[in-house]
Order: C-alpha cells, then sequence, then structure tokens
C-alpha cells in the first residue's frame, strides 16, 4: 500500500534582507526594455484607431437594431 507523504505542518517563505530586496529589485529593473518614444506614440495611435472603429462598428449595430425594432413594433402596433 503506497504511503502519503508527511507534510510539516507549515511553509516558510525565504527571508531576504531590506538592503538584499532593494539590490535584487534595482537588478530586475535594470533588465526591462522600455519602449521608445515612437513604439509608444504608434502603439497609442493603433489603440485610438481601434477604440474608433469599434465605436462606430456598434453605434451602427445600435442604429440597425434600433431600427428592425421600430419597424417590426411600427408594422404590428398598428399606430
Amino acid at each position: 500500500m503506497p504511503t502519503k507523504p508527511q507534510h510539516t505542518g507549515h511553509s516558510r517563505m525565504a527571508t531576504t534582507n531590506p538592503l538584499t530586496f532593494i539590490q535584487q529589485v534595482r537588478a530586475e529593473v535594470a533588465k526591462i526594455v522600455w519602449p521608445t518614444r515612437r513604439e509608444v506614440t504608434l502603439t497609442s495611435i493603433m489603440v485610438f484607431i481601434m477604440a474608433s472603429l469599434t465605436a462606430v462598428f456598434f453605434a451602427l449595430v445600435d442604429l440597425a437594431i434600433r431600427s428592425g425594432l421600430t419597424g417590426i413594433l411600427t408594422y404590428f402596433g398598428g399606430s
């Protein structure tokens, strides 16, 4: 019969003194490749364009649904 692994009851996080932690954070931040101003500008423009296209699409869908429902209600409403 297989035995169950024994659990000690508590897990312990590794402790690091604050100076070492700050050094590790600075080392990780130094590895980050920050985008250039041109990349940020182009990405921002693309986001604006996509948001605008999405807004126009949903406005057209809303118009089509509203027109369709108005037509159906007018036809069956008898007004």
